[in-house]
């Protein structure tokens, strides 16, 4: 080509520049070099060092769960008075949120306090009226044991002097007998004496006398006698009376204690019982205030109306912390839940915060977060994945404190450094990657005997 141009300058007489701007017949061609550096390069880059990891994506949450975004819940039944703060406010823990009014019948009387106050100390008079009424009772059962004891007395000092008069009518009846039993050996002699005609009529008649009078004084004596015996069996009886008498009411007594104890006891009951009814409704009556339980913003109030009723258990409003400790939530594929442990290292990157990242190559990484595996659930979530929760590392960079709850992030979990090649192959065949933990370098202690 270079020829035939030459020769058609030759002929024409004058030099063609348009084919010298056109063609590049006289210039070699550098295709080859770049085509031999590239590959050559690609050569190099493949046996290049690769830092595996494990990719995954998440949201900020907290660590605990009392510093995460909560639910104000109603906790009775009510109307909603007043609001006292609007959507968006900040609240400190304490601050009243929202005031509520009791919807129930049985908790509308405005002086339902006060007459529950009057039944506990109703319950409490009544109480101390049993204590006084049992403390009477025993004082009578008292008195009751020293009457008997009295009349026990009384009656054995009869029963003695009954036995002492038992004992002279016995020798009042000795002393009747021997004269009756004179009065008989001389009647014997007088109708003898009578029938031989030695005494008179009169004297036989005297002595006859005699004899009835002995006989009358014995049975008189012996009468006596068994007066007397009689007497003791009526004051044995009588002693007999008393304790009864005495027992059956001392027993009516403590009927009567043991009655009262059992009032006390059904009092103590229902005095109880309406202490716990005045205690829930004094908290009740505070749970018509909706207080705020931490510090945080108000968000999400489902309740926005004056007088709008709402139920045990609804949402009110939402409430957000506002100091909480970070924590990155990812979900990690199953095949590589196995490579994640905790305390290991993950590098972070944040949504709002530029960053530049070499997943490879970390060291030339820019604007990216490091943190350290705090647990690993092992329960499957609803998008299939497990749930990884991230903190931050003390000795790293510190994560922004900028970071809202929700703010999207991205994680890399680094694992084994490999060639660029083998990586390419893994990724193509799609095997996991590979993972190692550091051996552990003490070594087991052999104890010898």
């Amino acid at each position: 080509m270079r020829h035939l141009l030459n020769s058609i300058r030759k002929d024409a007489g004058y030099d063609l520049q348009s084919p010298q701007k056109i063609y590049r017949a006289d210039k070699e061609s550098n295709i080859k070099r770049w085509f031999w550096s590239i590959c050559l390069f690609l050569v190099v880059l493949m046996w290049m060092p690769w830092t595996q990891n494990i990719q995954a994506t998440g949201t900020i949450t907290t660590l605990y769960q009392d510093q995460r975004p909560q639910q104000l819940n109603s906790i009775i039944p009510g109307r909603i008075l007043k609001w006292w703060v609007k959507e968006g406010d900040f609240v400190k823990k304490g601050d009243t949120i929202v005031q509520l009014a009791d919807v129930k019948d049985d908790y509308l009387d405005p002086q339902l306090m006060q007459r529950t106050n009057e039944q506990v100390d109703a319950k409490q008079q009544k109480m101390v009226f049993y204590q006084q009424k049992i403390s009477a009772t025993e004082s009578q059962i008292i008195a009751m044991e020293n009457a008997r004891e009295l009349k026990l007395n009384s009656l054995n000092n009869k029963m003695d002097q009954i036995r002492r008069k038992m004992l002279s009518d016995s020798a009042e009846i000795i002393s009747a007998e021997v004269d009756y039993q004179v009065a008989v050996q001389q009647l014997a002699r007088a109708k003898k004496m009578y029938a031989d005609g030695i005494i008179a009529l009169v004297e036989f008649e005297k002595r006859t006398q005699q004899f009835n009078k002995a006989f009358a004084v014995l049975t008189e004596k012996q009468q006596k006698f068994q007066n007397s015996r009689q007497d003791i069996v009526i004051c044995s009886i009588e002693m007999n009376s008393t304790r009864q008498d005495a027992a059956d009411k001392i027993y009516k007594a403590r009927g009567e204690i043991a009655s009262a104890q059992s009032e006390i006891a059904s009092t103590s009951g229902d005095l109880s019982k309406n202490r716990n009814q005045l205690s829930n409704y004094e908290i009740r009556g505070s749970q018509r205030w909706l207080i705020a339980p931490q510090n945080g913003q108000l968000v999400k109030a489902k309740k926005s109306g004056i007088n709008e009723m709402v139920k045990e258990g609804d949402m009110i409003a939402e409430i957000v912390p506002t100091t909480f400790n970070y924590a990155a939530e990812l979900f990690i594929s199953p095949m590589d839940l196995v490579l994640m442990n905790k305390g290991q290292r993950v590098t972070l990157i944040f949504d709002g915060f530029p960053a530049m990242v070499f997943s490879g190559w970390p060291a030339a990484s820019y604007g990216i977060f490091v943190g350290e595996v705090a647990a690993v659930e092992t329960n499957l979530s609803e998008n299939g994945k497990f749930r990884v929760l991230v903190t931050q590392n003390s000795t790293e960079r510190q994560w922004p404190s900028e970071l809202k709850i929700g703010t999207g992030v991205q994680g890399f979990a680094l694992l084994k450094n490999v060639s660029i090649w083998y990586e390419l192959w893994r990724q193509i065949n799609g095997f996991p990657p590979e993972y190692y933990k550091k051996a552990s370098s003490s070594k087991p202690e052999i104890k010898k005997k």
